[in-house]
């Protein structure tokens, strides 16, 4: 894979996918741009902290296993970098316009209104951080009445983060909505929007009044009218969870920046921007290539063998990188031609590139897993020793179909490797081989941490890399670190908004009602798993993966323990249901990015996916009807 393609690691569709985005609203919400040049120090400032918490993580981990001398300042030093770093990653997200968005129904309209709805969204997202801004700044001073218990030093320098962080963003955000537009556009904009907030201001006693039919109207309605209208998906969390507060309840808005506080800043997703790195460095230094190039010397000359090199190489190369896209972008170029040139037909070979990579999303380091574990309270290391099972269940119907599709296949000319062929691949990807078994166990194990994992992971991936694999040069590294940043700002302002949506409906008792609601149909665990599997297949669609998990596991959850689903089992199904629903067209956002990848119609493959969509269903069916695949190794 080329060097120049690892930036785009996880999440991955921020490069790849003009064209894609505008027909499927994928995440990002355009091309890649560059940064301002104002915004170049802010970026070394987010690099310089993301090379800090690994150092510090990695001389925490060293000094606790190897001299069994805890450094107990540690945890809190990376946590106020963390904040910092989430909140400047942010600001650059914004800045390269690099925030997650559905852009779908924004695609299908006229330019002129596209770029008008533009200039609403970018709007939209100032109101939102302009409100913020000071409810984050007074949050900031009473945190400088509590000392960390380590440092002894004010919280306020950590909580000054968020302050900071929305006041680059708005800046960021109202330069954004200016910039070359066109005056008309922006008039009517400002005046729709003060129209839209006046009407709810006076609304407001009448609202109040209804009482929890305000949550369809706007943590509903108008959550799903920002999304429509391609407002990032943080800040449509963001102002549902602030309309609903202001017009229909009496909870100050402070209390939102506590909620995004929590939410983002969980020690747990420590790991997510790590991980991430982990993607890019595998990318960047060819690790999954050696993989694929094993398995394809081991399995290729066996009918279906190329299928299976596909499925065996996203399992592992999962992995490593905890990213689908990274996986798809590492395993497509590499085995696409020789499957041409074997008969597979490319709408097919997407169709099994894109579910393979839905399989693959519960191999450990899952940054979903993860994210999973924090919202829910679930062990991480039980996610991670259930995710190989669940995967496992998922590999082997997709590999039953594929080698039923591929009855046909033509051999012609297909020799085994030799021996010593396969020897030399075995040698050359021993060490990535290594890394997956090595991150699962030690989590599994609890001889670590994920965090720990993460970053003993990244330094490991350097080494090997550097020593075996051509290493990365300091411009590149430096651009991974940089987009790592952006993106981990991206991934944990959705995290932070959604926590607070989902506190705001967790208060309203909606989740008790749905747990008597529940708890009185027909059917049991397994109606509740049914209606599980319907509503985390409508979002995987729609919001992707981290998003929908803050959002309902709160809600979902409670309800599950309720009824004696076991936490493990039912975050499985919660896990796979979401990310079929990824990978299903006509919505599914993964599939698209797959379209992409493979240089494939949407059109053709849509009508190929159908039975790769139909097997994964089965294999979901079983795993939530099946408790023991998910707990049989725990």
């Amino acid at each position: 894979m080329a060097e120049d393609e690892c930036v785009t690691t996880a999440n991955d569709t921020i490069e790849m996918m003009d064209e894609a985005s505008l027909l499927a609203g994928l995440e990002g919400v355009a091309p890649q741009t560059k940064a301002s040049v104002w915004m170049r120090p802010v970026e070394a400032v987010a690099a310089l902290l993301l090379v800090g918490i690994i150092g510090l993580l990695l001389t925490g981990v060293i000094s606790r296993y190897v001299f069994s001398l805890p450094i107990v300042w540690i945890d809190e030093v990376a946590s106020i970098s963390f904040l910092w770093l989430a909140m400047l990653g942010a600001a650059m997200a914004v800045d390269r316009s690099e925030h997650l968005r559905l852009t779908l129904f924004v695609g299908m309209l006229p330019r002129g209104t596209r770029e008008f709805a533009s200039r609403l969204t970018m709007l939209l997202v100032a109101v939102f951080l302009g409100v913020m801004l000071r409810p984050a700044y007074e949050y900031a001073i009473e945190e400088s009445y509590i000392t960390s218990a380590a440092l002894n030093i004010p919280m306020s320098f950590r909580a000054a983060a968020l302050p900071a962080g929305i006041a680059l963003m708005l800046i960021l955000a109202v330069v954004h909505a200016l910039k070359g537009a066109n005056f008309r556009h922006v008039v009517i904009s400002v005046a729709l929007i003060a129209a839209v907030t006046g009407l709810l201001w006076v609304a407001a006693p009448a609202l109040k009044g209804i009482g929890n039919w305000n949550i369809p109207i706007f943590l509903v309605g108008f959550v799903a009218l920002f999304l429509m209208l391609g407002v990032p998906i943080a800040f449509c969390f963001g102002l549902g969870t602030l309309a609903f507060l202001s017009f229909t309840t009496s909870v100050p808005v402070f209390v939102m920046i506590g909620r995004m506080d929590e939410g983002m800043s969980s020690i747990i997703l420590l790991s997510v921007p790590i991980f991430v790195l982990l993607g890019c460095i595998l990318d960047a230094t060819g690790m999954g290539k050696a993989i694929v190039e094993f398995l394809a010397s081991l399995l290729g000359h066996v009918r279906a063998g190329m299928s299976y090199v596909l499925l065996g190489s996203l399992f592992l190369v999962s992995g490593i990188s905890g990213s689908k896209v990274s996986d798809m972008a590492t395993v497509a170029p590499a085995l696409f031609p020789e499957m041409k040139r074997r008969g597979h037909k490319p709408p097919e070979m997407i169709a099994l590139l894109a579910t393979g990579a839905a399989m693959a999303e519960t191999v450990p380091p899952s940054i979903v897993l993860i994210v999973l574990g924090s919202a829910a309270g679930v062990s991480i290391a039980g996610l991670f020793t259930s995710g190989f099972a669940i995967a496992m269940v998922l590999l082997l119907v997709l590999a039953v179909l594929a080698r039923w599709k591929s009855r046909h296949e033509s051999m012609a000319g297909v020799k085994r490797v030799p021996l010593s062929v396969i020897k030399k691949a075995l040698l050359v990807a021993a060490p990535a081989l290594v890394l997956p078994f090595l991150i699962r166990t030690a989590v599994g194990e609890g001889i670590a941490t994920a965090t720990e994992v993460s970053t003993i992971a990244v330094l490991y991936a350097m080494i090997i890399g550097m020593v075996l694999y051509g290493g990365i040069g300091a411009n590149r590294l430096y651009a991974m670190l940089v987009e790592t940043a952006a993106l981990s700002g991206a991934i944990l302002m959705i995290l932070g908004a959604a926590s607070a949506m989902a506190w705001a409906l967790t208060q309203t008792g909606f989740a008790q009602q749905l747990v008597q609601a529940v708890q009185g149909l027909p059917g049991g665990w397994l109606t509740f798993m049914g209606v599980t599997i319907l509503i985390f297949m409508v979002l995987g669609c729609v919001l992707e993966g981290l998003p929908a998990i803050v959002l309902m596991a709160p809600i979902m959850f409670p309800v599950a323990r309720s009824l004696g689903i076991n936490d493990i089992h039912y975050s499985m199904v919660v896990v796979t249901a979401m990310n079929i629903g990824l990978m299903t067209p006509p919505i599914g956002i993964g599939f698209y990015i797959a379209c992409k990848i493979g240089s494939v119609s949407p059109d053709a493959a849509m009508k190929a996916i159908w039975p790769y969509i139909g097997a994964l269903m089965v294999g979901l069916l079983l795993i939530a009807a099946v408790p023991h695949f998910s707990t049989v190794f725990l």
